[in-house]
């Protein structure tokens, strides 16, 4: 237990407490004092909103600063793994992701939603199904004892991937939703939370490593960073939730009605990439990462195109953040899922 504390900061270990914290403050604010969220609201450039986007850039650049591309060098040498993890992210997570959510905002729980709610809320799943998790991944490796440099390679892999995949999916997924989003708006948005943080990422890593070293970076630097990305994270859930606030005090029961198809398809990625893992008779340690990667969401990233496709005060931007409000419990008993089926994987 002890270890695991060591690996997981306290923000960590607690993010749903917080994030439950900040949905309360977020609704209040929205609900007592909504002159704030309209001078905020001031604040937009190419429907993006700036405050938002300088939040997200915050939580997404000291991640992309963990991200070593030189690794993607040592792919060849076991790419079983990679495999496992980039068919289970890019060919069946997002389509499963559709259907789950599909299935119950439009069948099972079609007395309690609207169509058009039903499509704004399976849009925001999109968009988590899409985006593949690049940076808690490392906690949930770490807490499972799993490959560190294979994980990097891991997570810099999809990184790339998201460049290319990501756009043409969720457009695909969304069209096919009857849902309109323009091309420009899309890839502005990927542009402005994913290229630019990335390139900005890569260059400090860069230049901070041929100054002082790699082992003042990883050990020193970076660290400097933790506490940034969850405030970061934090802020913009108060943002949005208090944008969201009348939607979430007229329908409190719509947050659990997105969450039950969320839960159900971290489970099943992590089940079918785990098992594919056992069926190749991979390590443990590289099975483990490769069944967080995919079941937890890039949801910072979701979370930013949902804002900048739909809008603060839309379903599916709260269908996002319900996705940050389920993860960690989650990822945290699928952590104690795999510790303690460590035994079927011979090979360590």
């Amino acid at each position: 237990m002890s270890k695991e504390k060591s690996a997981i900061s306290v923000f960590q270990r607690y993010l749903t407490v917080w994030v439950i914290m900040c949905m309360a403050i977020g609704v209040l604010i929205g609900k007592f004092l909504p002159q704030i969220s309209d001078f905020l609201n001031r604040f937009e450039y190419a429907k993006v909103s700036i405050p938002m986007a300088i939040l997200i850039w915050l939580m997404i650049y000291p991640m992309m600063m963990k991200v070593d591309f030189k690794s993607i060098k040592n792919v060849g040498k076991n790419p079983k793994g990679l495999f496992v993890t980039w068919i289970t992210n890019w060919l069946i997570k997002p389509f499963t992701m559709y259907g789950i959510a599909s299935l119950f905002f439009f069948v099972v729980f079609k007395a309690f939603i609207t169509p058009d709610l039903a499509t704004e809320y399976l849009a925001g799943t999109v968009l988590l199904g899409a985006a593949p998790c690049t940076a808690m991944v490392f906690v949930w490796s770490s807490l499972t004892k799993g490959d560190p440099a294979y994980t990097v390679v891991q997570v810099a892999t999809n990184d790339l991937i998201i460049l290319v995949a990501f756009i043409p999916i969720v457009k695909f997924l969304l069209g096919v939703s009857n849902v309109s989003v323009p091309w420009d708006t899309l890839i502005l948005s990927v542009i402005l939370f994913v290229v630019i943080p990335l390139a900005g990422g890569m260059l400090t890593r860069y230049l901070v490593t041929k100054k002082k070293g790699k082992e003042y970076f990883e050990n020193t630097f970076v660290k400097k960073f933790d506490g940034i990305t969850t405030i970061g994270l934090l802020l913009t859930l108060i943002m949005i939730f208090s944008f969201q606030g009348n939607v979430i005090l007229e329908n409190p029961l719509h947050i659990v009605l997105i969450a039950v198809p969320l839960i159900l398809q971290t489970f099943l990625i992590f089940a079918i990439a785990y098992a594919a893992c056992k069926l190749l008779k991979l390590p443990h340690k590289i099975a483990t990462p490769a069944g967080m990667i995919g079941a937890s969401n890039f949801f910072e990233l979701a979370v930013a195109v949902a804002v900048a496709l739909f809008g603060t005060t839309s379903p599916a931007a709260l269908a996002t953040t319900v996705g940050v409000l389920t993860e960690v419990p989650v990822m945290l008993f699928l952590v104690k899922v795999a510790n303690s089926t460590k035994g079927w994987f011979k090979n360590g």
